[in-house]
């Protein structure tokens, strides 16, 4: 048997210190403890106090990816890259990401249409595919998506817009044109599109 010794509270949080004959067992939350009624003095097997580090595993990481995505929405491979970071097991990562799948919280589709909303005044169909699948989202979900929302001639109308935007108040010069191709290309349009965007708004300016 094994003998809770402290239960020392850790700042202003909700977390607490757990200390186990008399040695610092881990950090735990507010929550765990009050479940079991936890108290200096009491006494438990090793199978209890392994069964709750399994238990405030999985609702700390829980609670942190829930709190993150009451901020702002992640996809799956994004949400799980933040818990490893934060030091999470894996089983309890897993765990997390299935329970938040399960009451709504994750959906790569969804995240995807949001992004693509946001990011279409701004980025190519080809920078916000290669955005979101580095994201993780699956291919076959941008492909579609991209395919309802974009098409050529949309493409053009956003480059050429993008194009005077970047070029307010610039003179046309050879610097200004290298600058406005490397512009352009790092938000994904081909060096096709952006030559011939380059000559009707530089002609524009003439």
């Amino acid at each position: 048997m094994k003998t809770i010794t402290e239960i020392k509270k850790i700042g202003k949080g909700n977390r607490y210190y757990l200390f186990v004959d008399d040695e610092n067992f881990g950090v735990f939350e507010a929550e765990i403890l009050a479940r079991h009624c936890l108290k200096t003095g009491q006494s438990f097997d090793e199978k209890f106090f392994d069964e709750l580090l399994i238990e405030n595993g999985d609702f700390a990481c829980f609670n942190r990816a829930l709190n993150l995505l009451s901020k702002t929405m992640k996809s799956e491979k994004m949400l799980k890259d933040f818990l490893k970071e934060k030091k999470y097991p894996h089983s309890c990562i897993q765990k997390a990401i299935e329970k938040l799948k399960d009451y709504g919280y994750i959906n790569d589709e969804s995240y995807a249409e949001n992004f693509i909303s946001f990011a279409s005044n701004s980025k190519s169909k080809k920078k916000i595919k290669y955005d979101l699948l580095s994201k993780g989202i699956d291919s076959d979900i941008i492909e579609r998506l991209l395919q309802e929302n974009f098409n050529e001639e949309d493409e053009e109308i956003l480059c050429k817009k993008l194009a005077e935007k970047f070029l307010k108040n610039k003179e046309i010069n050879i610097n200004t044109k290298q600058k406005f191709f490397n512009h352009l290309a790092g938000k994904g349009f081909g060096f096709q599109m952006i030559a011939k965007v380059w000559e009707e708004v530089s002609n524009d300016r003439n």
